[in-house]
């Protein structure tokens, strides 16, 4: 199976999911409305933006796993590169996701959630264990290449993931979202110009 086929099935089996939990919204906000609405300017009642919702918290379940093998592909490139300009963007993307982990770990412990989810669910663009393998096993320009091919596929995966919840009613997910696409759409430029470059 191609990783694009991979990707879409992928993201279309974790949206089925969310359809089926049950709703487990909370608020964090400092009003005393356990429902987290409120009546706007036109006397219309609408979800508060302090609500983390259900997509939020399986969000987070998907992407933390994702980003901490993001770290660890950054750690072994940086055991062996001799490329700058490598060695710039994962730590660059270590300095970028870790925050983002401790964040959507915040969301899931406010709302007593797992951090893992019950069923494995297959994240977009995540590298199967023989190609983290491979990885490891590779030395030199091929393991600079290796990281590269893998890191762009990963970043293109998170974007897919980040669309899921670019329309939160929560404001701070929202941010994480566009965050994760803005920061992680320009690496793949920087990624595809340095792959470019190893000829």
């Amino acid at each position: 199976m191609n990783i694009t086929l991979r990707r879409t099935l992928a993201l279309g089996s974790a949206i089925a999911a969310a359809a089926a939990l049950t709703a487990c919204t909370i608020n964090i906000g400092t009003g005393n409305d356990p429902y987290g609405d409120h009546m706007n300017d036109g006397g219309m009642m609408h979800q508060s933006d302090s609500a983390i919702g259900t997509m939020d918290l399986m969000f987070a379940q998907m992407m933390i796993p994702h980003h901490e093998q993001a770290i660890v592909m950054s750690d072994l490139i940086l055991e062996t590169t001799t490329n700058p300009d490598i060695r710039a963007l994962a730590e660059q993307i270590k300095g970028a996701q870790a925050p983002e982990i401790e964040q959507m770990k915040g969301w899931l412990d406010d709302a007593n959630t797992s951090h893992q989810m019950d069923h494995d669910m297959g994240m977009d663009g995540m590298l199967s264990a023989s190609e983290m393998a491979e990885l490891e096993a590779a030395t030199g320009v091929e393991r600079d290449r290796l990281f590269l091919e893998g890191m762009i596929a990963h970043h293109e995966g998170a974007i897919q993931m980040a669309d899921m919840i670019i329309d939160s009613q929560n404001a701070e997910a929202r941010a994480l979202a566009d965050a994760i696409v803005t920061g992680q759409t320009a690496e793949i430029a920087t990624m595809t110009a340095l792959l470019s470059a190893l000829g």
